[in-house]
């Protein structure tokens, strides 16, 4: 007889196994083992919403192992991942297994360590029904919203399309963003640039004009340049002012789900999905040289910027043997979470914070790597010393006319030495300016008026709708990920490189729930639902009543809008392309299909020609000439390959450039991000060269 120890994944159970050691057997549930069955809607609305749950299909060997385990066990601990779902997980199976609600038999582990394992299995607690029922409303609240508006879709638009709750304001705000950029009118105004040369030094630095005699300088065209310009003419520049000051810049906290998913994106384009993956993997366990099976960070879905003592100390530690004790602060950080944070547990971080990426790269995959990496640097850099700045602005007059020139230099690099957070806009005003002095005479190098044009706002990458999600309280760090990947799936948005853009059936469904069911795609709506979960996780809403107050509502507006919309079908406008039909001649069309986006004669039904969309790129295939074509993989990643395949199997993952080989005037490839390099992919060629 031995303990049983339950959890998800395999490579979690074998990392577990090995802290634990005999007298003890850890298995994996593979997930979920019941849920509300596909075929039906399983929910009581005449019951206080009682679920109806299933045992899922598929897991008939996993349930069978778990219940032959559980029978000759002394004792079961459940130890699913330390959140809402790991919680229901937990309570499913102890109800599988006809456990006792009351036994102190859920574990938890925040890092999969030999600290983190003892400390769980020492502070063994009863299944919290709270969280439980929080998943429970979320759960149904689903299952609401997609079973019953679903079908409405299917018959006012199109079969097999769905609707969701979070999914659908996340449409929405990618749809009135496209909008909000094709009306954006263009607004012009000028600026004034100068260039000079201080009486001590031969270097050139910029100034931009600022004020106009005491007032902010507007100028709205080319006409007010000139006037501006003519002013100026043979004027004397001199310094009125010069600011010398020493600013502090702290480092960025260490990460939370948003913001490591921002940075992923940002820094090395990964896609959620691909960057939540490899922290699962990170936090379950590798196999480390000469350690065995390790979690190397803490739990990856979390909204807390909490950091324990023993990680800060560890830190410290880490920081003073690297880079000497200049480079700790005065005391350890703290980082304040934000208001409507979960808090329940600690920000990412490694959690053995010696083993530095280049300790266990190794034995990383390529993208286990990249994100480790990212998440040891964030954590060891949030704890380190400021950065100080040797900063300097002078203003510079002329006939009335103020000029504004800044920059700075590094007088201790602090965390800087090790990262600093990637920015959306670049900083360029990082120059030190030349020694300048109150009242000296600058010598004018250059002075042009610049025309500019005001700029629409940009599309949404997953960066940035990941953090409007955050910042409006949409979805929680578990449902980020999942989330862009069903609208990517359901053809509602498409990729444009990073950039995320509305398809025409994604606007067609947006206005559709508009006119009938805003609240659903209302953003302060859903981020309210949101905050009444968290209520019910913390005990102080019943999820009976949070159901019931949601579907009273919305119930309603189904029945209002089936009626309205009795005997209309919404049509889905075909996408026009230049494309002729080599068949009839006629424009071909996109449509939308059960495989996806095709091309379609517009001649239909007398011409019933279709084509697959075909992405050309400006490279050419180095084996027979004809043109590179962008390709997916299974796993929905681009690559390139020939159009003349299968006559010409050429294939790459790196991507066609129109520069050609200075070699053998082929086109070249391009391979890695901003430092990677360009080369030729020709038989014995061999060409390449660094970006």
């Amino acid at each position: 007889m031995s303990d049983l120890v339950i959890v998800e994944s395999p490579a979690k159970a074998k990392t577990i196994k090995k802290y634990l050691g005999g007298g003890y057997e850890v298995i994996a549930s593979m997930g979920h083992v019941r849920d509300l069955p596909k075929s039906k809607m399983s929910i009581d609305f005449e019951n206080n919403f009682k679920p109806e749950y299933v045992e899922m299909k598929g897991k008939e060997e996993v349930i069978k192992e778990l219940k032959r385990y559980a029978a000759k066990s002394d004792r079961i601990y459940l130890a699913t991942d330390p959140d809402r779902e790991g919680e229901a997980i937990s309570w499913h199976i102890a109800q599988m297994l006809g456990l006792d609600l009351n036994d102190d038999n859920r574990v938890e582990f925040n890092e999969i360590t030999k600290t983190g394992v003892k400390a769980g299995m020492n502070n063994p607690h009863k299944i919290d029904l709270d969280l439980v029922n929080a998943q429970q409303a979320r759960r149904i609240l689903d299952r609401i919203v997609g079973y019953k508006l679903s079908p409405f879709l299917w018959k006012k638009v199109r079969r097999g399309l769905s609707a969701g709750r979070v999914q659908s304001v996340a449409v929405r705000l990618i749809v009135d963003r496209e909008r909000e950029i094709k009306a954006f009118e263009p607004q012009e105004y000028w600026s004034i640039d100068a260039k000079f040369t201080a009486p001590s030094s031969r270097k050139i630095f910029p100034a931009k004009l600022a004020k106009i005699d005491g007032k902010n300088a507007e100028i709205a065209n080319k006409e007010q340049s000139d006037e501006i310009l003519k002013r100026l003419e043979n004027a004397e520049y001199k310094v009125t002012e010069v600011k010398k000051r020493v600013t502090k810049k702290q480092p960025a906290p260490p990460f939370i789900t948003s913001t490591l998913q921002q940075e992923a994106s940002r820094r090395m384009g990964f896609q959620s999905k691909r960057t939540m993956k490899a922290a699962q993997e990170l936090y379950e366990g590798i196999e480390i040289n000469d350690m065995g099976a390790v979690g190397l960070i803490t739990y990856m879905r979390t909204d807390s910027l909490r950091i324990s003592d023993e990680a800060k100390a560890a830190a410290a530690k880490c920081i003073e043997e690297l880079y000497g004790k200049e480079y700790l602060p005065p005391s350890p950080r703290v980082f304040k979470t934000k208001k409507n944070a979960q808090d329940a547990h600690e920000a990412i971080r490694p959690s053995l914070p010696e083993l530095t990426p280049d300790r266990v790269k190794a034995n990383l995959t390529s993208d286990q790597f990249k994100v480790y990496k990212l998440i040891w640097e964030r954590f060891i850099a949030s704890q380190m010393a400021n950065a100080l700045l040797d900063t300097v602005s002078a203003s510079i007059d002329a006939n009335g006319c103020t000029f504004k020139a800044s920059g700075y230099s590094i007088k201790f690099d602090g965390f800087t030495k090790l990262y600093e957070e990637k920015k959306d806009v670049s900083d360029e005003n990082n120059k030190m300016l030349p020694p300048i002095e109150q009242n000296d005479i600058l010598k004018l190098k250059e002075i042009l008026g610049n025309q500019h044009f005001t700029a629409p706002p940009a599309r949404f990458t997953e960066a940035s709708l990941i953090k409007t999600m955050e910042e409006n309280g949409i979805g929680r760090p578990s449902t980020y990920a999942p989330t862009i990947t069903t609208i990517l799936a359901r053809m509602y948005v498409e990729r444009d490189g990073k950039q995320l853009k509305p398809t025409v059936l994604g606007e067609v469904i947006t206005d559709l729930m508009k006119d009938h069911f805003k609240h659903i795609v209302d953003a302060k709506f859903t981020a309210k639902m949101e905050s009444d979960l968290d209520r019910v996780e913390s005990g102080e809403t019943d999820w009976v009543d949070t159901l019931d107050v949601f579907y009273k509502d919305f119930d309603k507006t189904l029945t209002k809008a089936e009626k309205s919309m009795e005997g209309k079908r919404v049509k889905v406008p075909d996408e026009e392309t230049d494309v002729v039909c080599d068949v009839c001649g006629k424009p071909m069309v996109i449509k939308i299909g059960r495989f996806g986006r095709f091309l379609a004669c517009s001649g239909f039904p007398d011409c019933t020609n279709t084509k697959k969309i075909v992405e050309a790129t400006k490279g050419e295939c180095p084996l027979c000439g004809k043109t590179v074509i962008v390709k997916k993989s299974k796993k929905g990643r681009n690559f390139f390959g020939c159009e003349g395949y299968p006559d010409c199997n050429f294939m790459t993952w790196n991507t066609p450039v129109e520069d050609k080989c200075p070699k053998c005037g082929s086109s070249l490839f391009k391979k890695g991000g901003k430092a990677g390099k360009l080369l030729c992919e020709k038989p014995d060629c061999g060409y390449e060269r660094n970006l």
